[in-house]
């Protein structure tokens, strides 16, 4: 026999009055003899306490009544088994509730405690009430703890001692008192408890403290509602929500136990808020180191803009990580590009400002500045609007002049910009996604140590990651791959940039960045780019590469090793310079070492290089420069030769070169083998005193014949005569109109093989 379960378990039994069928005088399973047949017992219709009850003439030591029905015990759930009770003639005896514990094969579980606290009977007609509690768990007020093995029970009471006597029973009540000990069963309190009311409107902060305090070290409970919180507040208890919190903006909630996306994203009942207030919080207090996304993946509506979020914080250096899932651009208004354009005035003497600028307060913060005489990667990091002035993150090459100039402002889903100042960031172990709507991170004006490790970076639309200023000091990115949203184009028709720096000391270290208009432009000294691979190529025939990285200062004390180059140059520039022209009072293109690396191009055109020199002004050598161990291949056509100037603003001056080193470099399917020194081999088939060699085409940057390191006959060099001249030969470089011309004196007409080594430098 089954019983019917509603709402909060309210297992009552049938009363007596419907019959004594349902009731048994043993142990209550299927089968044993019921109260309907026994000899000693009856209804009686009319007690005047009790009404229609059972009457029983005892007459064994312990005499049963058990429900047939099987009560079921459900873990967590708690039942409370009654009666009222009492004798009416002869003997007095005890009573007491008991019950039969039964598994999912209708078997009896032995070894539980079966039976209640009795009470005696002391008095005639007196009406005493007999109760017991059962559950899974031993709590204290649980008379009969089953743990898990019962699935069922029988219950009713016993009538134990004296026999003789007669014995009426009101009914058997059975109850769900699970309420009673949900605080202590499952470690919880309510805030409702505490005096949450969770109408939006009241503002329940201190209930949530309350609620807080009480908690003890368990968990708290939010229940459904809208519970608004005005006020910052920290709570210290692990808490979980089936309700909604509401706060002003600057209200800061901080969960130090659960402090996690997940938690954020319940408690708000929205991703981007939640992720909101969760950055809030990690910013807001020193609890907080890491944010973890424990693997979710959060849907941004809209730009993370951290100046919003907490308008007061300026300054940060403590540690923090945001790490572990993915963020996506969610499509919408907030991801506009912002556009503005302005006529303004550029003096190189304060090279780092913009001033007179019309209609100064429309330029955002963070904007890029676009226009003639602007280099690339050149942003907007400050402004004041009364006195009309632009801060940028890099002087402009153009010269003093008044100018229109344009400003994008891009959307990023971490903006920094507002910010003055922040160290120690790290972003960790995300995927990045920005499907085409939004960029990345844009990092604050100043700072140091910010990292960006094992993160995918994927999409953005604009840029990945940008510096407005010097927040990029020290700037680590490692293990990282960029995909750009732009890899059907051409080369030509692309426009996204994965990185920029400004300042120094930049590792960029075992990256993949893919088909992106450049994956880095790097101003500032002291980088180390290592063991990366970017590759830019397209699916044209005969078609343009472009430089992968740009560096943009002269001598930047910078290391390349170790990289795959692919289908991708290095561009070496001084656009971020207020003096393009050199003028002897700083130190010119120098301080690179490009070292180990694998090169490869496919399907270019031949006059891609690997390495290009491109100076902004006029004056400008190379004094400083290591090109070793590299490998370079060109596949499906050759190339000319892996390194040139662009001459498309000016040219170097090539009686100043110095310690260049190009050596122990492999070439496959380029032209012309660069080196320097470069091995120049000569023979001369007729007498002369004087020998002209050819057009030296392998020295780098088709370099001038400068110097000759050495000279050796390969072979007797012989006279008319056939003598051979033991004398030695004089050299002379910079012969011929190009300058790229040797000239080997002798003491008399001679004729032979020689070999020279020529360099279009000085060691000093």
């Amino acid at each position: 026999m089954n019983i019917a379960i509603t709402n909060g378990l309210l297992l009552m039994p049938p009363a007596f009055r419907a019959g004594l069928n349902a009731w048994s005088r043993s142990d209550g399973t299927s089968g044993s003899a019921t109260w309907a047949s026994a000899d000693n017992a009856g209804i009686n219709p009319s007690d005047q306490d009790f009404g229609t009850c059972l009457e029983i003439l005892k007459q064994q030591t312990t005499t049963s009544i058990r429900f047939m029905g099987e009560t079921p015990m459900i873990p967590g759930v708690y039942l409370r088994i009654s009666a009222r009770v009492k004798a009416v003639a002869g003997p007095l005896c005890s009573v007491r509730i008991a019950g039969w514990a039964g598994d999912g094969g209708r078997n009896h579980v032995s070894g539980l405690t079966e039976t209640g606290p009795t009470l005696p009977l002391q008095t005639h007609n007196e009406v005493v009430e007999v109760s017991a509690i059962v559950g899974v768990g031993a709590r204290g007020g649980v008379n009969m703890p089953w743990g898990t093995r019962p699935v069922f029970g029988h219950f009713g009471l016993d009538l134990i001692g004296a026999n003789g006597g007669a014995i009426r029973v009101e009914s058997i009540r059975i109850e769900d008192v699970t309420a009673a000990f949900v605080p202590s069963l499952i470690d919880w309190v309510d805030v409702r408890d505490y005096g949450g009311v969770g109408d939006g409107v009241t503002n329940d902060r201190d209930a949530f403290m309350a609620a807080d305090n009480a908690a003890n070290g368990g968990w708290i409970l939010v229940p459904e509602g809208s519970f608004r919180i005005v006020g910052d507040i920290g709570i210290r208890s692990p808490i979980r929500f089936k309700g909604r919190l509401t706060t002003p903006d600057s209200t800061r909630v901080s969960f130090l136990e659960s402090f996690d996306f997940p938690t954020y994203a319940d408690a708000f009942g929205d991703e981007t808020l939640g992720f909101r207030k969760a950055l809030q919080a990690l910013f807001g207090y020193t609890d907080h180191v890491a944010l973890d996304l424990c693997g979710r993946r959060v849907d941004l509506t809209e730009p993370m803009v951290i100046s919003d979020i907490a308008p007061d914080l300026a300054d940060f250096s403590n540690r923090r990580v945001i790490c572990n899932g993915s963020v996506m651009s969610v499509n919408g208004p907030a991801w506009q590009t912002g556009t503005s354009s302005s006529r303004a005035t550029y003096n190189p003497a304060n090279p780092l400002r913009l001033t007179d600028v019309v209609n100064v307060a429309a330029v955002e913060i963070g904007s890029r500045v676009i226009g003639n005489g602007v280099g690339r990667e050149v942003y907007v990091n400050g402004k004041n609007v009364s006195e009309g002035w632009l801060s940028l993150s890099q002087p402009l090459y153009g010269g003093a002049s008044t100018r229109n100039y344009s400003f994008e402002r891009y959307r990023y889903m971490f903006d920094f910009s507002g910010m003055e100042k922040l160290d120690r960031l790290n972003f960790v172990d995300l995927d990045l996604n920005c499907q085409g709507v939004g960029s990345a991170i844009m990092l604050p004006p100043d700072g140091e140590m910010i990292a960006v490790r094992d993160c995918y970076i994927t999409r953005p639309k604009d840029r990945a990651i940008t510096s407005i200023g010097k927040g990029c000091q020290d700037l680590l990115v490692d293990r990282c791959q960029f995909l750009s949203d732009e890899m059907t184009l051409p080369a030509q028709q692309r426009h996204t940039i994965a990185i920029n720096v400004n300042g120094n000391d930049v590792k960029m270290r075992n990256n993949r960045f893919v088909r992106f208009a450049h994956f880095m432009v790097a101003a500032g000294g002291g980088h180390i780019v290592s063991g990366n691979h970017w590759f830019q190529g397209d699916n044209s025939n005969d078609g343009l590469r472009y430089a992968g990285l740009v560096l943009t200062q002269t001598n930047i004390q910078t290391t390349i090793s170790g990289n795959y180059i692919d289908n991708a140059s290095i561009e070496w520039t001084n656009e971020h310079s207020a003096y393009p022209d050199f003028t002897g009072g700083e130190y010119s293109f120098g301080g690179l070492t490009i070292t180990g690396n694998t090169c490869l191009c496919s399907r270019t055109v031949p006059w891609f290089t690997w390495l290009t020199v491109k100076p902004y002004g006029t004056g400008h050598y190379i004094h400083g420069l290591t090109v070793a161990g590299n490998v370079f291949k060109a596949l499906y056509n050759s190339i000319d030769r892996i390194e040139r100037v662009d001459t498309s603003i000016a040219d170097l001056d090539y009686n100043n070169m110095r310690n260049v080193q190009f050596e122990a470099n492999t070439f496959n399917g380029i032209s012309n083998y660069v080196s320097n020194p470069l091995m120049v081999q000569h023979t001369q088939n007729s007498l002369s005193s004087s020998w002209t060699l050819p057009v030296i085409q392998g020295l780098p940057f088709q370099g001038w014949a400068k110097s000759i390191q050495s000279v050796v006959l390969e072979g007797p060099i012989t006279n008319a005569s056939g003598n051979r001249l033991d004398a030695m030969p004089w050299v002379q470089g910079f012969v011929g109109s190009s300058k790229r011309q040797i000239r080997v004196n002798w003491s008399t007409p001679v004729k032979g093989n020689i070999c020279v080594y020529a360099r279009m430098d000085r060691p000093v």
